[in-house]
């Protein structure tokens, strides 16, 4: 037993007002090896209330990151007194320190501010379709300071999380799956409204991506263009990431039965008036 305590007090470092031994070592490792365990039980709890349907994944994600930074702030701060750092000291002896710090680092600190802030509320999840800057994207994943999303092109563009704070977003996920679009086409004067209503109907109700059972397709005709009856099919569907594809997909569509059906797109054209008359030229006579 006197064994035990002579190799946990025995110093491994020294110095003037501070010593660190065998014994100090080992409670941090135990308090870290409590995390990770703590940390592995609160995600397999997540996860179950996932698959239960008690919990949406992405509420799930914004939960775990909050609560496992949580977790690592207060054993990050055990193990330091652990070995004997008083906490509270060495924030006081570091006050000018951290002032200085927040000054050159402010824009830091507000990106951090803001994670929290995205974690708490709920407003951005994993897996929400995002649009910032003119970019649109999927958010794959929320850190402290900055936060990933996916663009249509697979590219990984890193934002600051004060944007979606301080900035207006859109958040085309947020409290519905389903989201409105629309196509334009024009077809030439002449053509049967109802025919071109029907024709734009039946290519949304044809297309997979196009959700006809929340809500039907509608067709406006919007305007008496220079050269045509300027049409709008507005349609709803799920797939916000790669609605580009779906629009251009129905335009083939379109363009297709247009042709079977005898149905003109017309080219933009002018109608120009000549006016028959002469010059009048004056002569000068000397």
């Amino acid at each position: 037993m006197n064994r035990i305590k002579e190799i946990l007090s025995f110093k491994l470092l020294e110095f003037e007002k501070f010593s660190l031994e065998v014994l100090d070592l080992l409670l941090v490792v135990i308090i870290l090896i409590t995390t990770r365990i703590l940390l592995f039980s609160i995600k397999s709890i997540l996860n179950r209330l996932v698959t239960r349907k008690a919990l949406d994944e992405r509420n799930k994600e914004s939960f775990w990151l909050l609560i496992k930074y949580f977790i690592w702030v207060i054993a990050i701060v055990l193990s330091l007194e652990a070995v004997g750092f008083e906490i509270t000291l060495l924030l006081a002896g570091s006050a000018a320190l951290l002032v200085g710090l927040g000054l050159g680092l402010q824009q830091i600190f507000s990106d951090i501010v803001s994670g929290v802030f995205l974690l708490v509320e709920g407003t951005v999840k994993i897996g929400d379709i995002m649009e910032v800057d003119g970019i649109v994207g999927r958010v794959t994943e929320i850190n402290l300071r900055t936060s990933e999303i996916l663009t249509r092109d697979g590219i990984v563009i890193i934002v600051p999380n004060h944007k979606f704070i301080t900035e207006n977003v859109v958040n085309w996920s947020h409290n519905a799956f389903l989201t409105r679009f629309d196509i334009k086409v024009g077809v030439a004067y002449g053509s049967d409204p109802e025919q071109v209503k029907r024709i734009l109907t039946e290519c949304a109700e044809e297309h997979p991506d196009v959700n006809t059972t929340a809500h039907a397709p509608i067709v406006r005709l919007t305007n008496f263009g220079d050269s045509s009856l300027d049409f709008q099919l507005l349609f709803w569907s799920s797939n916000g990431f790669l609605i580009e594809n779906t629009k251009s997909e129905l335009r083939f569509m379109v363009v297709k039965k247009f042709r079977d059906e005898n149905v003109e797109i017309p080219f933009p054209q002018r109608d120009l008036h000549v006016k028959d008359g002469t010059l009048g030229i004056k002569k000068n006579e000397s």
